[in-house]
């Protein structure tokens, strides 16, 4: 992605008419997809969710969601198209649920990684996030185990008035 694509780049809420672009990005990121349902109910009827997608040239490559807990977010998922990895996308998609997050009065997030992404657990301790504990077989396609990660967040203070982190 040049400079130039980059300026093209928008992360906004996901709205129910993104599902079929979703579901595309979902079905070639993940071995175990979420199914429509799964999406449409998070988007309609779970009150603690938030979605965003990023879009490039009108095209969503990649989305992440969380689940807001009283002071705690549950990062449910972050995924990028695998055309356009290694772009820092994943990195932009996890900075905007952090500011999501302590905008909505977040001071911690918390996540689970499989054992064996080693890329996705790098970005998330590059972002203060530590491993805390293990899901044994947490993982329905493999069962493979899951990594428990943490983060405590910065003050809301430390929030652009756009909701990035400064």
């Amino acid at each position: 992605m040049s400079a130039e694509s980059t300026e093209k780049l928008v992360i906004r809420r996901m709205l129910l008419q993104d599902l079929d672009d979703v579901l595309h990005v979902e079905h070639r990121a993940f071995t175990a997809p979420w199914s429509r349902a799964a999406f449409l109910g998070e988007l309609v009827e779970n009150r603690l969710a938030r979605y965003v997608v990023a879009e490039l040239d009108g095209r969503v490559i990649g989305y992440g969601g969380l689940w807001m807990i009283l002071d705690e977010g549950h990062v449910t998922n972050i995924a990028v198209d695998p055309d356009f990895r290694g772009r820092k996308l994943g990195e932009k998609l996890l900075r905007t649920l952090m500011s999501m997050c302590a905008a909505s009065g977040g001071r911690k997030m918390t996540l689970e990684v499989r054992v064996s992404n080693t890329v996705a657990q790098n970005l998330y301790r590059k972002y203060g996030f530590e491993r805390v504990g293990l899901r044994k077989g947490y993982y329905t396609d493999n069962r493979e185990d899951a990594i428990i990660m943490w983060v405590d967040l910065p003050p809301m203070d430390s929030v652009k008035a756009g909701g990035e982190l400064i």
